[in-house]
């Protein structure tokens, strides 16, 4: 069984940095990429960063130049992946989601976490 789970969301002021987490375990096949989405209140989910096992990162806009997105294989079936956001801005609001995609042989995996919460308010 598939469990993703994110952890290092909170309240932080404008312009300060948060590193989120997320852990992907019982992945028994192959991994083609890890990727943090976000929703804000009464918006729709939008892709903020994407990774590969290779190393290939993919920004949004909105958070180029300001965040690092990471992975890593801690255990033969478990996935890590971090996102380090800095000088955060009350519009990066939202509720942070960690997406694991991959397949084996024909068939696709898609899963998500159920989020974190980020709160960028003073």
């Amino acid at each position: 069984q598939v469990r993703v789970l994110e952890s290092g969301g909170g309240l932080v002021q404008p312009g300060d940095s948060l590193r989120l987490s997320c852990a992907a375990s019982g992945v028994h096949w192959d991994l083609n990429a890890m990727a943090w989405y976000r929703q804000a209140p009464g918006k729709a989910r939008e892709m903020v960063a994407t990774v590969t096992p290779g190393g290939s990162t993919n920004y949004a806009d909105f958070v180029a130049g300001r965040s690092i997105i990471s992975m890593d294989k801690a255990e033969v079936t478990v996935y890590r992946m971090y996102l380090q956001m800095n000088s955060l801005k009350p519009e990066d609001t939202a509720v942070y989601y960690c997406n694991v995609r991959g397949e084996f042989g024909f068939k696709e995996y898609n899963y998500w976490g159920q989020g974190t919460q980020v709160t960028v308010s003073s």
